[in-house]
């Protein structure tokens, strides 16, 4: 019997017959492990509660042919209690638990920087000092680094200019003029600017950044990210945006909603001319009578026959 010990951050878990459980981590020193929690499922589990995604665990497993055997679990940090309280951080979180099962791919190989970071972005999203749209942004920014997918934001990613002046998923990030693929983006300078301090973890600047900025680069890093994965993170559907305002209207065009009826089509500011009664309508002409309807062809032969000759003078 082969027992060894870990500590881990549930990512996601599944049924399995009518008590038990598959759950996935992402462990400190094993990597991604899938493991059974027998009896999790019933009322008188003991640590059925433990098991829940964001929970960071210290577990002992028993090894399996397929799938391990969980056998004891003790909880290090329930950071499951804050981020489900908020929608926000809830749906960020089940982002950053998707993106982290994505990119470690194979079971049992070690992915020690992915879990510190996943630690880190869950802690950080608990504590709730920041936006947790800039917090999943950061999350996935670094989780491409670490995979070795990090976007170039300083320079051109094919010929190394530092003149940028788009952003191309394709090409890698942040291209010259001269290397500008056609369909890529260009976006404002404080966008690739919040790019680099989310990456780095520069927060003052992160937290000082405009909404329209954070919008745009929320797309950017949605889209790239899912370029390398090649596949779409259903979690972000859920994820809440924090779009830019609209710029308020023209004051001339706008009418406040106390000023009553809106003025006619013409353009005038009073009120829209009464109408003068109409008159008695006048009367119709009686119709004609019809004539009559031909007869059948038959009707018309008896009539015939029974005409008098006109050239039989009558004695």
């Amino acid at each position: 019997m082969s027992l060894y010990r870990d500590e881990g951050v549930v990512l996601r878990t599944q049924k399995l017959g009518e008590a038990d459980r598959i759950i996935t981590l992402l462990t400190r020193r094993t990597g991604k492990v899938r493991g059974v929690a027998k009896g999790v499922r019933r009322t008188t589990s003991r640590f059925g509660a433990r098991l829940e995604p964001f929970s960071h665990v210290d577990l002992q497993l028993h090894t399996g042919r397929s799938l391990d055997v969980i056998t004891q679990v003790e909880t290090l940090h329930p950071y499951g209690e804050a981020i489900v309280a908020d929608y926000a951080r809830y749906t960020a979180g089940t982002a950053m638990l998707e993106t982290a099962d994505r990119l470690t791919v194979g079971e049992k190989e070690p992915a020690l920087r992915q879990f510190l970071l996943l630690v880190g972005g869950l802690r950080t999203l608990a504590e709730g000092g920041h936006e947790a749209r800039l917090v999943l942004d950061a999350f996935f920014l670094r989780s491409l680094a670490v995979a070795g997918y990090a976007p170039a934001l300083s320079e051109c990613a094919r010929c190394g200019a530092e003149a940028v002046r788009a952003f191309a998923i394709v090409a890698g990030g942040v291209v010259c003029g001269s290397c500008r693929p056609p369909g890529a983006a260009v976006p404002a300078a404080e966008t690739i600017a919040l790019m680099i301090a989310l990456l780095r973890g520069d927060w003052a600047t992160a937290d000082a950044s405009e909404p329209r900025h954070r919008a745009e680069c929320s797309g950017l890093v949605a889209a790239y990210l899912q370029w390398h994965l090649e596949h779409g993170i259903r979690s972000l559907r859920h994820v809440e945006r924090e779009w830019p305002a609209r710029e308020p209207a023209d004051p001339s065009l706008t009418r406040p909603a106390s000023a009553g009826p809106s003025p006619a089509w013409s353009g005038s500011a009073g009120p829209a001319p009464a109408r003068e009664p109409a008159g008695p309508s006048p009367a119709r002409p009686e119709r004609e009578p019809a004539s009559p309807a031909p007869a059948w062809p038959e009707q018309c032969e008896e009539r015939a026959e029974s005409a008098p000759d006109p050239h039989i003078s009558r004695t």
